[in-house]
């Protein structure tokens, strides 16, 4: 049986001013199977050509963050799934932001997340 999801790309914007981006994950929320979690893989030769002065150590940190919000850490603790995953996926004017909600059907929201990793990160 599948059942409805939601996603978001997680994308580093090195330069807000000049609005260059690379795909650095996904975060995926699915209500019915009560999962919800980030995948992430920060290429650091890609945002080295893109943006050679990034701080490579800060971004990780940044992304190792989803990734235990999303496992409940923190104050994401009193947080139900569904609000975790909206409150990461709202706009910020960061260096690490999040795409636009996106929908669809699965039967394994681990295996999506992987699917959605190859297709648009890697």
């Amino acid at each position: 049986m599948r059942h409805p999801f939601e996603y978001a790309l997680i994308r580093l914007v090195p330069r807000i001013e000049r609005g260059e981006q690379i795909n650095v994950g996904v975060l995926l929320y699915c209500q019915q199977r009560d999962f919800l979690a980030a995948r992430t893989h920060l290429d650091a030769d890609r945002v080295r050509a893109l943006a050679p002065d990034v701080d490579l150590p800060a971004v990780a940190a940044v992304l190792d963050s989803l990734n235990r919000t999303c496992a409940g850490d923190g104050p994401a603790t009193r947080m139900r799934l569904g609000e975790r995953f909206h409150w990461l996926a709202a706009p910020r004017s960061t260096m690490i932001q999040t795409g636009p909600v996106h929908t669809g059907l699965t039967a394994d929201p681990a295996a999506e997340l992987d699917r959605l990793m190859a297709a648009l990160v890697h």
